[in-house]
């Protein structure tokens, strides 16, 4: 199914107003992804070219250098979730499970939510059996956590044209590659049911920002500061959703950790945002399209 096959445009002031609880205008999740680099395969991302060029394999500097994140910046990064008592969401191959246990053994006992983030850290495109990867993801978190996850993050945000339909099939509930709108929408699959995508960022975003754009750590705190202030002054009528998205290779450095943690400062002292997981915004996504149902169906049977 192409996009438009998929979702209706929809212009956001045209939409039924959504409402979050105790007159809050915002609801911000933070996604820590954590993944696995195969050594064997070329790196997903680089820090350094090589001198003489080509690809090397081994490629022990790129692969060391994301591997730091896992050893050290993660828990920095957990230090900062820990001190302002926010709600982390992991997404997390599913091999990681198994390879870095510490890291999802700590998400669980904080009970965050595990995310699918594909089984290892691969373009979805380039994988095999898409079916299957999806479905070995989901079995691995379940197995960790006692929970099938409800969400889903390609890797690298990448999906086929099947992905949508391929994880409703698989029991995911929603996804949030269609970085797309500042509200939850329903994208429509093969089988007549729907699955939820949620706000995801590309902008407030450590690799497009640190990798890609190559900005100093602030960047992160002024670009999401700024980000917050319209996304608050736009839900002044109808609430809004932001998404803050690390990889601790990245924010985790010792350079950029203390930008990441005056943003949560910054947005900890708001009385009137949350602090959520996705799969918290997937229920009141829905609370609010049955409140919503059921008021239009009250409205049309007055008139």
């Amino acid at each position: 199914m192409r996009p438009h096959e998929r979702l209706t445009y929809s212009p956001i002031p045209s939409r039924a107003r959504l409402i979050l609880p105790g007159g809050a205008r915002l609801a911000v999740w933070v996604i820590v992804n954590v993944e696995e680099w195969d050594i064997d395969q070329p790196m997903p991302r680089t820090v350094l070219t090589p001198p003489a060029g080509g690809s090397p394999s081994p490629d022990i500097p790129n692969w060391a250098w994301h591997e730091y994140g896992n050893r050290v910046g993660f828990w920095r990064l957990l230090e900062v979730f820990d001190q302002f008592n926010i709600p982390g969401v992991l997404a997390v191959n599913g091999s990681c499970l198994t390879t870095y246990p510490q890291i999802a053994q700590a998400a669980l006992d904080r009970n965050w939510e595990f995310l699918g983030h594909g089984f290892i850290q691969k373009n979805m495109q380039k994988v095999e059996d898409e079916a299957q990867a999806i479905r070995m993801t989901s079995e691995a978190i379940q197995s960790f956590t006692g929970r099938a996850p409800r969400g889903w993050l390609g890797p690298g945000l990448t999906e086929t044209w099947d992905t949508p339909d391929l994880l409703q099939e698989a029991g995911f509930d929603y996804v949030c590659d269609w970085v797309l709108d500042d509200q939850p929408v329903a994208l429509k699959t093969r089988s007549g049911q729907s699955i939820l995508n949620i706000p995801y960022t590309q902008e407030c975003n450590d690799v497009a920002m640190m990798l890609i754009q190559h900005h100093s750590g602030r960047e992160y705190y002024d670009r999401a500061i700024d980000q917050f202030e319209q996304l608050h002054h736009d839900a002044r009528d109808s609430a809004r959703v932001m998404a803050l998205v690390v990889h601790p290779y990245i924010m985790g450095a010792p350079h950029r950790l203390k930008w990441f943690k005056k943003v949560i400062e910054h947005l900890s002292s708001c009385e009137d945002v949350v602090f959520w997981t996705g799969e918290k915004i997937l229920d009141w996504t829905r609370a609010e399209q049955t409140r919503i149902a059921l008021t239009d169906a009250v409205d049309k049977a007055g008139a």
